[in-house]
């Protein structure tokens, strides 16, 4: 591979200049303030590079909280990613979505723990959604600042509850109104107890708020609410918060368990939670596509320096023909993935309806860089511990969270119709 072959490859849209004059800016992204987002994305990059690099996470994934904190105070208090879309009122900077889709894609491309997708983009949504006026008031600026993260419980398939890939009001994914899931029962005082458990809950463990997605009204009156169950450091009395084992290290998950746990109900009744839950699904669809795009331009840079690394003894001289038009292929799938999140984030409105179609072409844009980086490396007796793997392991854990691709296609087939139109 020469140098001119290596050039066309790795360059990405992700990389500007300096200072670009206006005329020659190609990141899909920069609208107005084009600067104020080059300045960003150069910012986060320098400090991802400087506390997220391979050693850095690792160490960060064996602390008690999963993450660096001290990086993550810099991300969301100096940065403000956890403010981008946030309105003014209360706390946030009112950038909007394709900012903190920016933002997303390079803390993709570290493989950055973080409790940005916990917090900034499954919860804030809801909490700015449902919440009320008061409970909006005392949350959001705290997010704002990042000195509340959050973590959201639900008792069945988060893909499925978020309305990704079914429909969320079809499915029994809370359990069931007799017993299973997640059950809450009201008071004398007017208060709520949680009963039950929810598994996988990203970031569970050390969150400082939990939303919890809950049954209410008992069998005959079934319905599903959220509840706002806070986690003092000390310890609350019916929470317990279990860590586990995690495919992907950087993305921590826990189980928690509710045994008569005092809650407070989220906003007021009636409200339309599966709706609120289904827009702030396919919100997060545009920004876990952002996260997948990021690191699959990641993997796709490793593999081709790999490429084109002279050869050493024992290890055949590279480039293979075949594995250079493979990378040609991958450049194409990855840069049409990262084109579709773009458009999916600036779409106008709540919720784009183009979220869950961008998630789809993301994951399986980055399973398949991973899977060849795995591969080329694996050719040249690269470890399980090589950093290939790290990218291979989230593109398989989110598609279990999120996915899988053909699921969140039908579902966006159903809700626009198979050639874009509106579905009835």
């Amino acid at each position: 591979m020469d140098a001119a072959d290596h050039a066309a490859l790795t360059a990405s849209p992700a990389d500007p200049p300096a200072a670009p004059p206006a005329e020659e800016r190609r990141d899909p992204l920069a609208a107005p303030p084009a600067e104020e987002r080059h300045e960003l994305r150069r910012t986060l990059r320098e400090l991802l590079a400087e506390r997220a690099g391979p050693d850095g996470n690792r160490t960060a994934t064996r602390t008690p909280e999963g993450y660096d904190t001290a990086l993550w105070t810099r991300m969301s208090g100096t940065l403000g990613l956890t403010a981008l879309a946030l309105p003014e009122e209360r706390g946030g900077t009112g950038r909007g979505l394709a900012d903190l889709a920016l933002a997303c894609e390079e803390t993709g491309r570290a493989l950055t723990p973080s409790p940005l997708l916990a917090t900034t983009v499954l919860t804030a949504p809801l909490l700015t959604a449902l919440g009320t006026p008061a409970q909006r008031a005392e949350l959001l600026p705290r997010l704002a600042d990042g000195s509340l993260t959050c973590a959201l419980a639900v008792p069945g398939p988060l893909a499925l509850a978020l309305g990704l890939t079914g429909d969320n009001a079809a499915h029994d994914w809370a359990g069931g109104g007799r017993a299973g899931g997640i059950q809450a029962a009201r008071t004398t005082d007017g208060g709520w107890r949680l009963y039950g458990e929810a598994t996988r809950v990203l970031d569970g463990h050390s969150a400082g708020l939990i939303v919890v997605a809950a049954h209410a009204g008992g069998f005959a009156r079934s319905r599903t609410l959220l509840f706002l169950v806070r986690a003092d450091p000390t310890g609350v009395p019916g929470l317990v918060r279990t860590r586990q084992p995690a495919l992907d290290p950087t993305r921590p998950q826990a189980t928690v368990q509710f045994r008569d746990t005092a809650a407070e109900l989220l906003g007021e009744e009636p409200a339309d939670v599966l709706g609120a839950l289904a827009t702030a699904g396919r919100t997060a669809a545009v920004l876990l596509a952002a996260e997948a795009v990021g690191a699959a331009r990641e993997a796709l840079d490793r593999a081709v320096a790999h490429l084109g690394t002279p050869a050493r003894p024992g290890r055949p001289a590279a480039p293979f023909p075949a594995a250079r038009h493979r990378l040609g292929d991958l450049h194409v799938q990855v840069e049409a993935a990262r084109s579709l999140t773009h458009c999916a984030a600036r779409e106008p409105g709540p919720g784009p309806e183009s979220g869950p179609l961008a998630l789809a072409h993301a994951l399986e844009a980055l399973r398949a860089t991973a899977g060849e980086s795995v591969h080329l490396h694996g050719g040249t007796g690269a470890g399980r511990e090589h950093e290939a793997h790290r990218y291979f392991e989230r593109a398989a854990s989110d598609e279990l969270l999120f996915g899988p691709a053909r699921s969140l296609r039908s579902r966006a087939a159903e809700r626009t119709g198979p050639f874009g139109e509106v579905a009835a």
